[in-house]
């Protein structure tokens, strides 16, 4: 069955049909409910072009990933892509990806902007005074960022996670333990995410009065070579940590790696709280976690900035958007007693 023949049976417009699929608001509530009744009795799939055709709209939002990041290899990504890609099903749109040079990012986004082939994007990891929101702001072409670029005291829509937060309540843990020598293995310093994290964790032993070693914080990709190369300068010290604080599930294996080389025994002679972003691929949830770890799911965060973006896109009037999740303290079998 295709559009016509189904709307010819409800005895309404294929624009109508076509907007009560796409859950436009200005179709009534028992109309849309009965469009999609009948679509589903007969298996109707909407056609993209003629979904297109219909509403005015390119049916794509575009994500744009510099070639040089690790973004788009790293699990976290994934993760994010699947949930949003939920969304964008569920409403009837596509998701283009697109790889560019860190120097043609501009250009791209003015491209995509005046072709209208995107109806938005999803900004990925913003970056201190990140130039992205400033530009999207300039050519009106509606956005969500996942993250914050807390330099820019403008108004948009955004998703994030309380970074400081998180790592303020980590920090004090592992201190209630008796640690006083803590790592932080973190992101790149350019990164919003992980000056917030590092803050929260200066944040918490300025408050006990504890002093922050000159090599107390490794910056870098959050890598498994990166986490191991880290956490082994650390143990190389003359005074080497007693815990470790991860920004990542997959730095974490590093650290894990590194700690294990040095013959130390995570757990017991050595702590670790990461954060965990709930992967499929590296899980973190058996009965006993192996990680202590401040929790978030990035599938849930990718499908919640997804319906946001497309809410916009339907109601461009509406202030922005945004949404700060938490990440709560889960106990692992990484943690234990300082020794003495």
């Amino acid at each position: 069955m295709n559009l016509k023949q189904l709307s010819d049976q409800l005895g309404l417009s294929q624009t109508t049909v076509s907007r009560a699929l796409n859950n436009y608001p200005e179709v009534n509530e028992h109309t849309r409910e009965r469009v999609k009744l009948a679509a589903r009795k007969h298996g109707y799939l909407p056609n993209s072009r003629a979904t297109r055709l219909a509403t005015g709209k390119a049916m794509t939002i575009g994500h744009i990933i510099p070639i040089n990041s690790t973004e788009v290899f790293n699990p976290i990504f994934g993760d994010f892509i699947a949930g949003a890609s939920r969304a964008y099903s569920k409403r009837g749109y596509e998701l283009s990806l697109t790889i560019a040079n860190e120097d043609s990012e501009e250009s791209i986004y003015r491209q995509i902007a005046s072709k209208g082939s995107v109806d938005g994007v999803i900004v990925h990891t913003p970056r201190i005074n990140d130039p992205r929101i400033t530009l999207l702001q300039q050519l009106q072409l509606p956005f969500v960022v996942h993250g914050r670029d807390h330099s820019n005291q403008s108004e948009y829509s955004w998703i994030d996670m309380n970074n400081r937060r998180a790592f303020y309540q980590a920090t004090k843990l592992l201190m209630d333990l008796g640690h006083k020598n803590i790592c932080l293995v973190n992101g790149s310093d350019s990164l919003n995410f992980a000056q917030r994290r590092s803050q929260g964790y200066i944040d918490a032993l300025t408050d006990e009065q504890i002093n922050i070693g000159a090599n107390s914080i490794y910056s870098g990709d959050l890598t498994e070579a990166n986490g191991f190369n880290a956490a082994s300068a650390a143990l190389n010290q003359s005074e080497s940590p007693t815990a470790f604080l991860v920004s990542s599930y997959v730095g974490a294996l590093g650290v894990r790696r590194a700690i294990h080389k040095a013959g130390l025994e995570m757990g017991r002679d050595i702590s670790v709280i990461i954060h965990d972003d709930e992967l499929s691929y590296f899980q973190n949830d058996d009965d006993i976690p192996q990680f202590t770890a401040t929790r978030s799911s990035v599938r849930y965060a990718g499908e919640r900035a997804a319906m946001m973006l497309l809410d916009i896109i339907d109601s461009p009037d509406k202030a922005p958007l945004t949404e700060l999740l938490d990440a709560p303290l889960t106990i692992g079998a990484s943690t234990g007693p300082a020794k003495k």
